[in-house]
């Protein structure tokens, strides 16, 4: 069995045209229970730490400009 060792699709996906993490926003890295966004340090954007999502949704509902789309899996719909 193939282990993959890098993801090749993460649950939250950060629009970089409409994040607004440049700016001072940090709403969907406030809201996150689990604390898995952080602003990066290069682009000025948010963006996920490490990919453990609870699929909860505070983070695409309350971002203000929309940037934010968590990617829920088939089978937990």
């Amino acid at each position: 069995m193939t282990i993959a060792f890098t993801p090749t699709r993460l649950p939250v996906i950060v629009d970089a045209d409409k994040c607004i993490a440049d700016k001072g926003c940090t709403v969907c890295i406030d809201v996150c229970p689990l604390d898995v966004l952080a602003v990066n340090p290069v682009t000025r954007k948010a963006e996920m730490k490490y990919d453990e999502c609870w699929y909860c949704l505070p983070c695409e509902k309350d971002c203000p400009t929309g940037a934010v789309h968590v990617d829920i899996p088939y089978l937990l719909r």
